[in-house]
Formats: structure tokens, C-alpha cells, sequence
């Protein structure tokens, strides 16, 4: 197996201590659930990823990403879920 050269880390380790890489990242065409997005969004804050590239990997809008972002800062995984938007989001 080939590793695509490139500047930005192969793995990273999160506050909590877990360990995240490259190859922990989901799939381009993912079915989106909590700890997905919890990965996509951990890879970006700690710098495995750039935000742009996830942009375009996943397809996603900055709004998106941006919102996953906020709500897991704020809220924790708990607020990925489709199930508790509602009871996350502010009126």
C-alpha cells in the first residue's frame, strides 16, 4: 500500500486521549450518523484534515460543518444525532 505524501500529520491524539488517523476518517459517499460526524469534525479541529478538504471530500457546505462543529463544542456527540436536533438547536 502507497501513502499519498503530504504535509499535514497522519494521526493525531484527542484530548481525551484516543488516537485518530487518516484511515479512521468515513468513506466519500457515507451515510452520516453521530460518530462519523464526530470523526470528520475532530480531524478538522485538530488539523488531520483541512476544513476545505473536508468540504470537498464529503460534499459538505461550510454551514454544515460549521453547525457540527458548534454543537459538538457545545453540546457534545450527544447533539449529532438527528433525533436531538431539535432539542439542541436555539430558537
Amino acid at each position: 500500500m502507497f501513502l499519498k505524501k503530504t504535509d499535514a500529520p497522519r494521526t493525531v491524539i484527542l484530548p481525551d486521549g484516543r488516537v485518530l488517523s487518516v484511515a479512521d476518517l468515513p468513506p466519500d459517499d457515507t451515510r452520516w450518523v453521530a460518530s462519523r460526524k464526530e470523526t470528520v469534525v475532530n480531524a478538522v479541529l485538530h488539523g488531520l484534515i483541512g476544513k476545505e478538504e473536508a468540504l470537498r471530500r464529503y460534499g459538505l457546505s461550510e454551514e454544515e460543518l460549521d453547525g457540527w462543529t458548534k454543537a459538538m463544542q457545545k453540546h457534545g456527540r450527544a447533539a449529532l444525532k438527528i433525533t436531538a436536533i431539535q432539542r439542541f438547536r436555539q430558537p
